[in-house]
Parts: C-alpha cells; sequence; structure tokens
C-alpha cells in the first residue's frame, strides 16, 4: 500500500533554518533543488534527500514527552503511511522521483539542543529516517504518492 509525501524542507547552508516548501526539484546532482548537502559529489555524498516517516517522529516525539515540529529533525522529506525500508539499496519512487536507500540517518547530538533527550528518543527501531541517493529526477510535490520500487 502507497504511502504518501506530506512535508518537504531543505535548508541552504549547514546549520542553516529548514524551509517547508509545498513542492520542489528533485535532481541527479542537487538533491532538493536548493539544499546545500543534496550536490553530489562522486563517491562520497550518500545522503543527497533525507526522509523521515511520520509514525517515527511521532513515536519518537510520545516517548520524549514534549512537542517538536517534525522539520526540527532536518530531515528533507516527510511520508506517511508507508514503513521506511531499512535496506540498503531498497528503492523508494516519490511523485516522479527515485531515491535509493543508502543507510539509516542517525540521529546526532545536535538533536538534545532542538529538545533534551531527542536524540535518544530517535534511536530506536531506525525512526531518525532514511538517507538516499536520487536514482531519477523530477517534481515532487505534498500529497505525492510514495511507494516502493522502481
Amino acid at each position: 500500500m502507497p504511502g504518501r509525501l506530506i512535508g518537504i524542507a531543505r535548508k541552504d547552508r549547514p546549520h542553516g533554518r529548514m524551509e517547508l516548501l509545498d513542492h520542489a526539484v528533485i535532481g541527479l546532482d542537487i538533491g532538493v533543488g536548493g539544499d546545500y548537502r543534496g550536490a553530489m559529489r562522486p563517491g562520497r555524498n550518500q545522503r543527497q534527500i533525507t526522509i523521515m516517516a511520520v509514525e517515527d517522529w511521532s513515536a519518537a516525539i510520545d516517548a520524549l514527552g514534549t512537542v517538536v515540529s517534525w522539520e526540527e529533525r532536518r530531515a528533507n522529506l516527510l511520508v506517511e503511511g508507508l514503513a521506511l525500508p531499512r535496506e540498503r539499496g531498497a528503492r523508494l519512487r516519490i511523485g516522479a522521483a527515485l531515491v535509493e536507500i543508502t543507510g539509516e540517518c542517525d540521529p546526532c547530538r545536535r538533536m538534545d539542543k532542538v529538545a533534551d533527550g531527542l536524540q535518544l528518543a530517535l534511536r530506536p527501531d531506525g525512526r531518525g529516517g532514511r538517507t538516499t541517493i536520487v536514482i531519477e529526477g523530477g517534481v515532487i510535490a505534498l500529497g505525492d504518492e510514495v511507494r516502493m520500487g522502481n
């Protein structure tokens, strides 16, 4: 059963403020257009786009016992209704774009600056999200279908 894209965000510099979008261009050499981390560096950038499931975010926030907006996680995409695969090489079709999972997005100590204990709350069961590279570019928008496969 497919999921749905419910959040898009980018930052234009390291530690920059997250900008929420209703649509974005996804590209092979840019990741999410305008996001500083998306630029592909051959052999180095295995996290062009980060994706998190709202169900995982909600579980972390429930465990934390406080309210924090999803973009504070600093992920690029938020999906609902789809359990994100944990295996490398799995592919997700997001609207017109296709991405490939390269790993888990391990929460860093910066999360505890957002809310004390958030880093630990994101650790169980891969709640921190997934890192991906772009296989096929395209325009994505809030409400787009997200599904497994090519």
